[in-house]
């Protein structure tokens, strides 16, 4: 086995290199990098300049450099890319009267919202206002909804975070599997359950970023629930099966509660 290999096996080495990646975004500056896009612009600058003298209509009166987006592609993060476009295609699909999610990207439930009427639940408000997205304030372990009465409730890439106090909440060691008893609760036969989370080859605490879960540990707790359809993310590509020997991904699952 490779030394590369050994070391991501290691937890002691993966707990050092990811508190080393966190200690890098406070501290990172490369001089070269940042001569180089400097350089770009201010070459851009004086060519756009005399560019300009065919339009006098619209001169430059501010300077506000951007230097980081001339990329050779599209940056995206694949997981946030995958998961918001299956969770939407989904909702889209079954067409609910109502649908609410708990958590989730509030740009991308923003965007639901316009298609079908939407309440959001989340413990930080949000400020901005849309014709059919409505707000709750409330916490994943206590909705404030009765039994059995949602037809259709997403939290995408949530559940795994709960209990770990990275968002202000309180540390819980059961909290993923107190917000996953509580969606259920909530939901009413016959209606659907759409979740993301992290999986690997074992259930894991990846103190304080989340925690990941095997295919089992999930199934097993969605057990007053029917699988309806799993896909998983591994690097940049979208699979139908779970791959314990890739070790982390992230695992979609859409439910039906029984």
């Amino acid at each position: 086995m490779r030394i590369k290999d050994k070391l991501k096996k290691s937890n002691f080495a993966r707990s050092i290199y990811y508190s080393l990646e966190t200690v890098k975004e406070f501290f990172t500056f490369s001089a070269v990098s940042f001569a180089s896009n400097l350089s770009w612009f201010i070459s851009d600058y004086l060519k756009y300049r005399v560019l300009q003298k065919n339009n006098d209509s619209l001169k430059i009166k501010i300077l506000m450099p951007c230097i980081k987006d001339k990329t050779s592609t599209t940056p995206l993060d694949p997981v946030y890319f995958y998961q918001d476009t299956w969770a939407a295609k989904k909702i889209f699909t079954k067409n609910p009267s109502h649908h609410y999610d708990v958590g989730s990207s509030a740009k991308t439930i923003g965007l639901i919202s316009q298609f079908v009427p939407t309440t959001m639940i989340d413990i930080r408000p949000v400020d901005l206002k849309l014709e059919n997205l409505f707000f709750k304030e409330g916490s994943i372990l206590k909705l404030p909804f009765e039994d059995n009465s949602i037809d259709s409730i997403s939290s995408i890439c949530v559940i795994e975070h709960i209990g770990l106090g990275r968002y202000g909440d309180p540390l819980d060691v059961f909290g993923s599997e107190k917000s996953i008893a509580e969606i259920q609760r909530v939901t009413k036969p016959g209606g659907m359950i759409l979740i993301s989370v992290p999986v690997d080859d074992e259930n894991k605490v990846y103190f304080n970023a989340g925690r990941a879960f095997t295919r089992e540990f999930v199934l097993d707790k969605f057990i007053s629930c029917k699988l309806i359809e799993e896909k998983y993310i591994y690097g940049r590509s979208l699979q139908d099966s779970y791959d314990k020997a890739i070790g982390y991904g992230i695992g979609l699952y859409m439910f039906e509660k029984t």
